[in-house]
């Protein structure tokens, strides 16, 4: 009787698996996803141990040991979906294995940085949801969205703001495309649209100008400045002579602007053609949106930029010579190019100001 006891003690520490299968239909039942979504990563190579864990604590199951055991009891303890997964908490432990298992709520994640272009978006989409660079060309060209948007160009370019975007898997084109300009429309203030007046300018010409301003300044407090320096050329019927707008009309990056590279024919040479370009050559963020539509109150005309990312500002082009030259020092000692000169202007480096 004795001997009998201890071995009763011995299978009260030691539950069958009849007990653990019943253990884990509970719990199975459990939860039910009225939680809000978290997001859950599960590393390459995972194990369901290692899944188990990032679950418990982001709060989808409530025990990592309990959903292991549910798991093993399953026969589904392997071939674990590596990836970012969207999922309620208080998810119950089926709905949760499953999800792991089937690539159920997979998700990925993108950011579109500030003063990026269509020409850079559309590579990161391609490369994270893995459309292609076709279907996402037909997408920014919807006519539908830029008749919706009142855009005059052929695309949405600037219409997508930089934003970091959870798109579920197989997410379409339009749809990522679509995801990304209601996000411009949620940020655009309706006191904005009550500004453009006061600025005299549409909504297309403000992010015009607001993408000029995301792809020149340096420091946030110079973007109010910056806009204002365009605004102020454009009262007094000055070309705009922004580089990044040539850069833009090269349809390829450069490191530097050159001479020769101010005479492509495009609208949006500001160097050859007056007023602003026909549309945004970027993304602009909320910071340079806001400096466009309430520039600072300036009388500069020209600006030009120095190695430590600041911009020297003046009224008159005599100081913006001045300015120039201090600037040409600065850049050639930190620089260790040589320079070189390769014909009669048209291909010298030049200084970035205007």
């Amino acid at each position: 009787m004795r001997s009998r006891g201890r071995a009763d003690a011995v299978g009260s520490r030691r539950p069958s698996w009849r007990r653990i299968a019943a253990v884990a239909a509970v719990v199975a039942a459990c939860g039910g996803g009225s939680g809000r979504p978290v997001r859950v990563t599960v590393p390459a190579g995972a194990s369901l141990g290692v899944a188990a864990d990032s679950l418990a604590r982001a709060g989808v199951i409530g025990s990592a040991r309990l959903f292991r055991l549910y798991a093993l009891v399953r026969h589904d303890d392997r071939d674990i979906k590596a990836g970012t997964y969207m999922l309620r908490r208080n998810t119950g432990y089926g709905a949760a294995l499953d999800a792991i298992r089937g690539g159920k709520g997979l998700v990925h994640t993108v950011t579109i940085p500030e003063g990026y272009s269509l020409a850079q978006i559309i590579p990161l989409f391609v490369n994270k949801l893995g459309l292609s660079a076709d279907s996402l060309a037909a997408a920014v060209r919807d006519t539908a969205l830029l008749h919706r948007l009142d855009i005059p160009t052929e695309t949405i370019e600037g219409y997508l703001f930089p934003d970091t975007y959870i798109f579920p898997e197989q997410t379409s084109a339009r749809a990522a495309i679509a995801m990304g300009v209601r996000r411009f429309e949620q940020v655009w203030q309706p006191e904005w649209s009550m500004r453009l007046d006061t600025v005299g300018l549409s909504r297309n010409d403000v992010l015009t100008l607001a993408s000029i301003v995301e792809k020149e300044a340096r420091l946030p407090e110079e973007r109010p400045v910056i806009a204002a320096v365009y605004l102020n050329r454009l009262r007094n019927h000055m070309l705009l002579q922004a580089d990044p707008t040539v850069q833009y009309a090269l349809g390829e990056h450069q490191s530097r602007v050159l001479y020769k590279h101010l005479e492509v024919e495009s609208a949006y040479n500001t160097y050859k053609h007056p007023g602003l370009p026909p549309g945004p050559i970027a993304s602009p963020g909320r910071a340079s949106i806001v400096a466009a539509l309430y520039p600072a109150k300036v009388p500069y005309l020209y600006f030009v930029a120095l190695p430590d990312g600041h911009h020297e500002f003046r009224n008159d082009f005599a100081g913006h010579e001045s300015a120039r030259r201090l600037a040409r020092q600065a850049w050639d000692s930190v620089s260790t190019a040589v320079r070189r000169d390769t014909g009669p202007g048209d291909g010298r480096r030049r200084p970035r100001g205007h």
